[in-house]
């Protein structure tokens, strides 16, 4: 691995990372997406384990119309005196005076607590770090104008009250959208770190300290001292990170990034990724290298054929537990219902530049009818749709809405619908017009009916907005449908 190769690919952002002993764990942002705030362990930070998902049930977050790129946002995970914390930001609950939000547990894998509220803190991208008394305290990016910057107060975990007063750490050093503070006391220093420049091309780590938390603190002379902006990088957007002590003593950092391709101005398709990088310590600041670390590629293929009473953490709803509209059959397989709630929508982040994606199913009441697809949101998606007669290909850009054929299906027999995100073709001056193409295609008795292969570009975060990325899965659009079951396979792509 090196700094061109994320440690955790596809949909996950906002980074947030702790070690106790010789383990470390790592949570991401998901935003619109239930379970909320995936969790992965590792014990030598390259290689990673995905154990759970920190919000499991309607107690901690009720379900939502699951409007894009809302839900929860950039996430701090700590651990202290036994017991690891999250702390984090439903956007959806700002509007009702309460968006940061406090959960605890003894085992990351979980489970973890019902959420507590923390009082008057109205922001984003909460931290939670503990003073030299032990107080806890939570730092927040303001969305108040009259108050902005970073704000920070000692709060009651219990209750989540406030302690003491609010006061202000730092406005960063100037770019635009100071937000993402990770607070942490370092020797004898304050240390406070920003995300910066916002979470686009201009993005960017600082970092300034102070002796007390009553500051005044001051930024680093390097600052930012991690980006990869206006420079010829595969790698952008580099920024929203977060420090960890090793074992050993020695410090590395993690962060998110991107890695677009196609012509500029470059198109990223699978979400905002994790990264990771080595720190030093120079004159009392952090220095980034970029190439401390090595691994080998992971392996993200898997075939699910739902045996298990309980679903893999890798499925995802839109706005909604799978369990809520989901059910395991004992025999093997599961029924997706469309219960006329809408977003009945089993999903798993596609985690690789190219891949592909096949899923049996037929319907199993009468009139039921479902879909294959890979979407960044409601607007903006690609896919095959089957009512046990008819496969159709669909592709929906924004309020554009076009078919690319039908397939017949013969009686009594099950197709094999597949989504594959393949290279697209380089130009004789070596680059490629689009990131990649979609491929949509049938298999029936073993003969394929490929309807086309699509511009990827639709299915990107440049064009679509928000800050998601791709999914993949299958959604019962009217009735119910019996999946048999779902494969996902990376295939060879060249680097970005």
């Amino acid at each position: 691995m090196s700094a061109m190769e994320p440690i955790l690919p596809g949909f996950y952002p906002d980074p947030s990372i702790c070690r106790v002993g010789d383990s470390y764990y790592l949570i991401n942002s998901s935003f619109e997406y239930l379970p909320g705030i995936p969790i992965h362990v590792s014990t030598d930070l390259v290689t990673w384990k995905l154990v759970g998902n920190a919000l499991t049930r309607p107690s901690q977050i009720g379900e939502h119309d699951g409007y894009p790129s809302a839900g929860i946002f950039a996430p701090t995970i700590r651990h202290h005196d036994g017991r690891f914390w999250i702390i984090g930001t439903n956007v959806n609950e700002i509007p009702l005076g309460r968006g940061h939000f406090l959960i605890h547990a003894e085992d990351p894998a979980g489970p973890w607590s019902d959420p507590v509220h923390v009082a008057g803190a109205i922001g984003i991208d909460p931290d939670i770090a503990w003073d030299e008394e032990g107080t806890a305290r939570v730092s927040w990016c303001s969305l108040n104008p009259e108050q902005p910057g970073i704000l920070s107060a000692p709060v009651d975990t219990t209750t989540g009250a406030m302690a003491g007063p609010v006061r202000e750490l730092w406005q960063g050093t100037g770019l635009a959208f100071p937000e993402g503070p990770h607070l942490y006391r370092i020797g004898d220093w304050w240390y406070l770190l920003l995300a910066e420049g916002g979470t686009e091309r201009g993005h960017a780590a600082t970092i300034a300290r102070a002796r007390t938390l009553d500051g005044p603190f001051e930024g680093a002379p390097h600052n930012p001292f991690l980006s990869h902006r206006s420079l010829a990088h595969p790698v952008q957007n580099t920024g929203h990170a977060d420090l960890v002590e090793l074992a050993d003593g020695t410090w590395a950092a993690v962060h998110l990034g991107v890695r677009p391709r196609g012509q500029t101005p470059g198109f990223h398709t699978n979400g905002r990724e994790t990264f990771l990088v080595g720190v030093d310590w120079e004159d009392g600041w952090p220095v980034v290298d970029e190439s401390r670390f090595t691994q080998s590629p992971a392996e993200h293929a898997f075939a699910e054929s739902f045996t298990d009473a309980d679903l893999h953490p890798r499925w995802l709803g839109v706005g909604r537990f799978p369990a809520s509209f989901t059910s395991v059959i004992p025999e093997g397989g599961i029924v997706v219902e469309a219960d006329g709630r809408g977003h009945a929508l089993l999903a798993s982040r596609a985690t690789d530049l190219a891949w592909s994606a096949t899923a049996r199913f037929e319907p199993s009441s009468e009139g039921g009818f479902g879909r294959l697809l890979v979407r960044i949101d409601d607007r903006n998606w690609y896919g095959l749709t089957y009512n046990g007669r008819t496969v159709e290909a669909t592709v929906t850009i924004g309020p554009v809405e076009h078919s690319l054929g039908r397939y017949d299906v013969k009686a009594g027999t099950v197709p094999t619908l597949r989504v594959s995100a393949n290279d697209a073709p380089v130009l004789p001056h070596g680059v490629a017009l689009e990131p990649d193409l979609i491929e949509l295609a049938v298999v029936v008795d073993g003969a394929e009916h490929v309807f086309g292969a699509v511009d990827g570009r639709y299915l990107s975060t440049e064009v679509a907005g928000g800050f998601t990325g791709r999914v993949f899965g299958v959604e019962a659009l009217a009735g119910s449908i019996h999946v048999h079951d779902i494969h996902y396979t990376p295939t060879t792509s060249r680097n970005p």
